[in-house]
């Protein structure tokens, strides 16, 4: 058992890593504003979702963002906050619905949720708690978050708005890339993330 849970944490602190090295490459798109970047650091927290289990995916991402804050310091923390809490959505929802049949079915119905459920939550931390840190941190004014993405969309007029035509699509749109991604990498990728596992079932 002690073996078990060094493995599981080697595990999850390599995946952190190597979400936290994801992390800094970020993807500005003419259809987002540019304080709005894709990346792909939720992958390897879905990984290890699949493979160990939803804690061990929130784990990752909890470590990873912890990491980049550290090594980045760009926004206090905030925007690895908004990370964590987006990214920690996804990988519960998407891990909670998969280990009820482990299939590739299941798989695609919890990325699907945990998409959409990380959505939702961007939108309400977006409203209620980050861009009123943002104002207050670094005197960034929300309207003028609102101006930058209305030159985008022209819909964007409004708080309301700025959730509801930048925020969720984002959101959504990087859902979708990670979903892809974990349905074409995962299948390679688990036997060596479950490698120790099915060799302690064995002995058993």
């Amino acid at each position: 058992m002690k073996d078990k849970k060094l493995n599981q944490l080697v595990k999850v602190s390599l995946l952190s890593v190597i979400a936290c090295v994801l992390m800094f490459l970020e993807l500005s798109l003419p259809i987002f504003p540019s304080f709005l970047k894709v990346d792909i650091s939720d992958l390897p927290a879905l990984m290890g979702t699949f493979a160990l289990g939803p804690v061990s995916g929130i784990m990752i991402e909890l470590f990873k963002n912890i990491l980049h804050g550290i090594f980045a310091g760009q926004t206090a923390f905030i925007g690895e906050l908004a990370n964590f809490g987006v990214g920690a959505s996804l990988v519960l929802i998407a891990g909670l619905v998969y280990n009820v049949k482990k299939s590739r079915k299941t798989a695609v119905i919890g990325l699907v949720f945990g998409t959409i459920v990380m959505a939702l939550v961007a939108a309400v931390l977006n409203y209620f708690v980050l861009l009123p840190l943002y104002q207050n941190a670094f005197n960034f004014p929300i309207s003028q978050i609102i101006a930058v993405a209305g030159k985008i969309n022209g819909n964007v007029n409004s708080v309301g708005t700025l959730i509801a035509w930048t925020i969720i699509p984002f959101n959504l749109f990087k859902g979708a890339i990670v979903t892809v991604l974990t349905l074409v990498i995962y299948k390679s990728v688990s036997p060596i993330l479950k490698k120790e596992n099915n060799n302690e079932k064995q002995v058993a």
